[in-house]
């Protein structure tokens, strides 16, 4: 009777941690791993994002920046991590999209060592121009450049062979102009150049541009997308401004090692719904330039895919070969 109660009492405890979700293994630590420096966007999207994790969580939540190479080393960590919801990785589009179409050997494959945790925002890119610049809207900046192309017509992105690069691209054969991209490591050190008018413009995520323009500093003066952004109503889009087929938007997810428990991958795609729902972290995504809104693993799956296969075909069409 003693025996068989134990065996019941260790049965429903064992029912009750299945019921809870996997703890994490050995640590009570879950650590985000971000493909890009500290300032910049990407990273402060984090640190908002892992500040309330933890409290969902019940664990430490920490962010770790392996910077370099556009996302590409931090997503090598993350197919090197252990496949027990330790380790996270906080990226958009560019790291999981773009890379696997512009390397030959990125040393990842999303499809087979990763698996999508939940997405929470899309944003649009835009073109931006230092507070030098006398230009005060895209036609006028076209002018300006055609004045002089040589001395004018360099435009910084925050990585090589980013959709930034490929959008300058497409900007200056459009227009007839001979744009050329400045490739930078990140946004941070491009918005440093920009801020000291070592550069008349960059293309990049409006979350990394928005604290600026919002304090003068910078002007963007185009957005991607469909539609005028909420932070930005008085910028129009590129569509408006005669170049379309750039209405498809980028995105921001979680993603985890392939392998990875669906209870755990379950419990941190819910714990993320209720921290983007909280109406501090909602209000600062918002004006950060995120359109905040909730994606599951197989909603993010899917953008995921639609994306690629837009921009696989945009990267063909500009000529460019794989590196």
């Amino acid at each position: 009777m003693l025996m068989n109660l134990k065996r019941r009492t260790l049965g429903l405890a064992a029912a009750a941690l299945l019921v809870a979700g996997p703890a994490l293994a050995d640590t009570s630590t879950v650590k985000i791993l971000v493909g890009f420096p500290p300032g910049g966007g990407t990273d402060a999207i984090a640190r908002v994002l892992a500040d309330k994790l933890k409290d969902q969580l019940g664990a430490n939540v920490i962010v770790e920046n392996r910077a370099g190479a556009g996302g590409q080393l931090a997503a090598q960590a993350l197919k090197a991590a252990p496949a027990d919801g330790t380790v996270l990785f906080l990226s958009h589009d560019h790291s999981i999209s773009i890379l696997p179409l512009t390397l030959k050997n990125p040393g990842f494959n999303p499809a087979e060592d990763f698996v999508p945790v939940a997405g929470f925002a899309t944003f649009v890119n835009g073109l931006a121009l230092s507070g030098g610049t006398p230009a005060r809207s895209y036609q006028e900046y076209l002018a300006w450049v055609r004045e002089d192309v040589k001395k004018r017509g360099t435009v910084g992105v925050p990585a090589p062979a980013s959709t930034p690069e490929f959008f300058v691209k497409v900007i200056g054969q459009k227009n007839g102009l001979d744009l050329q991209a400045a490739p930078y490591r990140g946004s941070a050190p491009m918005m440093g150049d920009m801020l000291g008018n070592q550069i008349a413009a960059g293309v990049g995520s409006v979350p990394d541009f928005i604290e600026n323009h919002k304090a003068g500093k910078i002007r963007i003066v185009a957005v991607i997308g469909g539609k005028r952004q909420a932070t930005l109503p008085d910028v129009p889009t590129f569509t408006e401004l005669g170049l379309t087929g750039f209405e498809d938007l980028p995105y921001y997810g979680l993603f985890a090692p392939k392998g990875t428990p669906k209870a755990t991958l379950e419990r941190y795609s819910a714990a993320l719904a209720k921290v983007i729902a909280l109406p501090e972290v909602n209000e600062r995504l918002t004006a950060m330039g995120l359109t905040v809104g909730h994606m599951s693993a197989e909603q993010l799956a899917g953008r995921e895919r639609a994306y690629s296969q837009t921009w696989a075909r945009i990267i063909q069409a500009s000529g460019f070969q794989a590196q």
